[in-house]
């Protein structure tokens, strides 16, 4: 039996989520957002994701305050308008496919702020040219020439852990089944893990222990707030010299378990543009398999994984407990139908697909019979 395709189940104090694979749609920026409010976009995006045959979709990184946002047009969760639309949007979306579990990312870009979107650069935004000041661990900035952060204030740090408390209530109202807390890819939490990036010289910075004080604070607070599941991704390793490591990676886990986090979601990089990243297929999965193995905690691989049999493999090998694809399932929005074709397994479709499928693909829905007219 394919393990991709077996139930896994994820715990939390609000009681057990039931996934019916191990697949997972991982969070995706879209930059399609007005004022943080979600778009139609969206709702093209998050129905055809959802009809895609995963067990899990992660709604986009998602800012918890305007001034936490990637680019302008991102999404926000921060104010009533932007809950909302995000309601309306994602509602609609679930009414057109099968029923499926949803988390949101919700996060904060700390120094990587005010940028342009990918597609015109990229590069931090002036201020008078829709930018505005970005926030970080110390006043370091991403890139060499880019204006200073603003290092955060402890009272600063107690109001934006504030914002993700209040980001996981609205996300609950929704109806969103869980959370994953953004700790990866150079954004603020990543930023104090790392000692690229927080070079502060209070109990906020400097020892491993002092770097990992505001995240374990910030999930205590969320976890507090919020009853059901509750993890993170973490950028295992910073591929630098003197950068965050993967045995830090996991014994951060470590101390996350007692606080009550339900999975770590593992990727790695963006804190530097000095970093070497040694890509290619499965180049994050030992990563996961080092945090997994040494926390015990659920553990998501990612990261060039795009053939189903690969998945699987990692999965028969116990590196991961869950796989999560991103731009495979751009580019192959029923990659979850195909794996299962594959991999000799069945998933859940909107009937008005059921028959689409190539004869030798007739198993994936199961015994359905669709009759022709």
């Amino acid at each position: 039996m394919s393990l991709l395709f077996t139930n896994y189940t994820l715990g939390s104090p609000r009681g057990p989520l039931n996934l019916a694979n191990r697949i997972v749609v991982a969070p995706m920026c879209q930059y399609s957002a007005i004022n943080g409010e979600a778009t139609d976009w969206h709702l093209m995006h998050w129905g055809n994701l959802l009809n895609s045959g995963a067990g899990l979709f992660i709604i986009e990184a998602t800012g918890v305050t305007p001034q936490g946002r990637i680019t302008p047009a991102c999404l926000g969760l921060w104010d009533d308008k932007t809950e909302a639309a995000l309601k309306d949007k994602l509602s609609r979306a679930r009414k057109l496919a099968p029923a499926t579990p949803v988390f949101i990312q919700l996060a904060h870009a700390g120094r990587k702020a005010s940028s342009a979107t990918p597609w015109d650069g990229g590069q931090l935004l002036a201020v008078d040219h829709g930018g505005w000041e970005t926030l970080a661990p110390s006043a370091i900035p991403q890139l060499d020439g880019e204006r200073m952060p603003h290092e955060l204030s402890t009272e600063e740090l107690s109001a934006l852990i504030d914002a993700f408390v209040v980001a996981a209530q609205r996300a609950d109202r929704i109806g969103i089944d869980g959370i994953e807390l953004h700790g990866a890819h150079g954004y603020l939490l990543h930023q104090f893990l790392s000692p690229i990036a927080n070079q502060r010289t209070d109990t906020y910075g400097g020892s491993f222990e002092n770097r990992i004080r505001f995240p374990l604070e910030l999930f205590s607070a969320v976890r507090k707030a919020y009853s059901g599941v509750l993890g993170i991704r973490i950028s295992a390793s910073d591929w630098i010299e003197g950068g965050w490591t993967p045995e830090e990676t996991a014994e951060f886990a470590k101390r996350l378990k007692p606080l009550g986090c339900d999975f770590v979601h593992i990727s790695s990089g963006g804190i530097s543009p000095k970093q070497k990243i040694a890509i290619g297929p499965n180049y994050q999965v030992p990563f996961a398999k080092i945090v997994k193995d040494q926390s015990g905690l659920p553990t998501m691989t990612v990261g060039l994984i795009t053939e189903p049999q690969q998945a699987e493999d990692i999965l028969q090998a116990g590196d991961a407990d869950l796989i999560a694809l991103a731009r495979a399932f751009l580019y192959r929005p029923r990659w979850g139908w195909e794996a299962a074709a594959a991999l000799g397994a069945t998933v859940k479709a909107n009937e008005r697909y059921w028959r689409c499928l190539p004869r030798e693909a007739q198993s994936v829905f199961g015994d359905v019979k669709v009759g022709q007219r």
